[in-house]
């Protein structure tokens, strides 16, 4: 639905037009607009915990949805961006994509050791069962390493990355900003953040 009903609306912002995605919709004058918050949202957690993005060299494991949403915003601030996806010819598309509006943009046709890079995101599935394996290795990361999961809770990755010294941030802050910017769009009001988080972190448990 986030796709199908962009030929119902007037416009779409950049972000949206970028991810070929909506996930909120404000009417305005009776003029239709969509927006995605997602990779804000991802952005907004990320200074939530401190973590800078900019002059970083970052990896993005997976090309879906919310890869594309991050991958935006993410690639504007990186020293130097990389992709990964075992879905080879998604991750070539979304790399293709980017390249065309940053150029600073690479896919990696083989996932070996993140060490290199100061800043690993998941966001593929791997962790939302128990029995999934990790998505990367983490054995030679250290606390030069920041770890995130857009996965809402804590995964098995971000457990052995801590084990590793690294700092770790799951995918609920991520929820919460998509959340909290589409509020603000809708009413102009800046977003009741904190009653919010209670209320997720209620949910998720």
């Amino acid at each position: 639905h986030k796709e199908s009903v962009i030929a119902f609306l007037d416009s779409i912002d950049e972000e949206a037009s970028f991810i070929g995605a909506v996930n909120t919709i404000v009417n305005n004058s009776s003029k239709l607009k969509g927006y995605n918050t997602d990779g804000r949202g991802f952005m907004r957690s990320l200074e939530e915990n401190n973590v800078a993005s900019e002059n970083k060299k970052i990896l993005v494991v997976g090309a879906g949805g919310a890869s594309r949403a991050i991958s935006y915003y993410l690639s504007e601030r990186a020293e130097a961006f990389y992709l990964f996806d075992i879905d080879t010819k998604k991750a070539g598309k979304l790399v293709s994509d980017l390249s065309k509006i940053r150029p600073n943009v690479h896919q990696l046709s083989v996932l070996e050791n993140p060490y290199d890079f100061g800043l690993i995101i998941n966001a593929t599935p791997l962790g939302l069962r128990k029995e999934d394996p990790l998505p990367f290795d983490v054995n030679d990361l250290t606390s030069d390493h920041t770890v995130c999961d857009l996965i809402y809770k804590k995964t098995a990755l971000l457990e052995q990355a801590g084990k590793k010294g690294c700092r770790t941030i799951d995918g609920s802050g991520m929820l919460l900003w998509q959340g909290g910017l589409a509020f603000e769009l809708w009413t102009n009001i800046f977003p009741p953040v904190d009653t919010m988080k209670k209320a997720l972190l209620a949910g998720v448990k």
